[in-house]
């Protein structure tokens, strides 16, 4: 039995490889930037601080802080590492093809680069929509609720791991029409299937919603809400893709299955 994993040991271990060594040299490159990046990061926040009548991040009734000796290194690495994940995506998404690759179909293999460029261009989408609609809600009302009452000092490496749990959060849900278009392509799902699981879907969005968002209603439906839209666009995609067959034709399917199943034991106990 190991003699047979072990190739594909092999190849899984080499796609890690690469993997992983793209995912550092795009992490040196994102280090260089780490400063402009943090300063995207931190404009959401600033903004919602001046919306709800604070100056500026650094003014005395509003400011970032950290609370450790070397905060500021710490956060250019979260922020590099953020960065480097979603520049080495493409890679990343491409050797995911390659190990799963020698599996599949001629004409199956050839979807290498729909997938590279669908899977990277819906993470960005999310992590663009997360930035630019869900957060300044977020953040508004969040900053806003009880700022009467207390001075948000609002510690920068919580906020950079906030930030990025989110962002990573809607890339991967974006995500969603895309695994569902490939797994109906290999065959492992249909429309029927996908739609009789939508009500469980339903609920399980919302779980992670309220898992990947700050803890008020208002973002955790401006996050379920897009999953669920892109659930039912899943659905058509599935239905064009690989359609379910007709209950009428399934029952026959069924119905041989089960007379073929019959003479087997027949035969056997003969």
């Amino acid at each position: 039995m190991f003699k047979e994993l072990r190739p594909h040991l092999v190849e899984l271990r080499k796609r890690l490889a690469i993997s992983v060594g793209s995912l550092v040299v795009m992490f040196f490159v994102m280090f260089y930037f780490h400063e402009p990046l943090l300063s995207w990061m931190v404009e959401p926040l600033n903004v919602a601080l001046i919306e709800v009548g604070k100056t500026s991040v650094h003014a005395a009734d509003g400011m970032l802080t950290t609370n450790q000796v070397g905060g500021a290194f710490f956060v250019a690495l979260k922020v590099s590492f953020f960065a480097a994940i979603v520049g080495a995506l493409p890679i990343i998404l491409a050797q995911l093809w390659m190990f799963v690759a020698p599996g599949l179909y001629a004409n199956e293999k050839k979807m290498i680069i729909p997938f590279i460029v669908g899977g990277t261009s819906m993470f960005v989408i999310g992590v663009l929509f997360s930035y630019y609609v869900v957060t300044p809600f977020g953040f508004n009302f969040l900053i806003t609720f009880g700022s009467f009452k207390f001075t948000p000092l609002i510690n920068i490496e919580e906020y950079v791991g906030f930030f990025t749990k989110i962002m990573f959060g809607f890339g991967i849900a974006f995500e969603l029409p895309i695994f569902a278009y490939f797994l109906a392509l290999l065959g492992m799902v249909d429309d029927r299937q996908m739609r009789e699981f939508f009500r469980y879907a339903v609920v399980i969005i919302f779980i992670v919603a309220a898992f990947l968002t700050p803890p008020d209603v208002l973002t955790q439906f401006l996050m379920a809400g897009p999953l669920v839209i892109l659930y039912g666009i899943s659905i058509l995609i599935v239905k064009m893709v690989n359609p379910a067959p007709p209950l009428e034709e399934e029952s026959e399917e069924e119905n041989e299955e089960d007379q073929n199943m019959a003479v087997a034991i027949e035969k056997k106990s003969e």
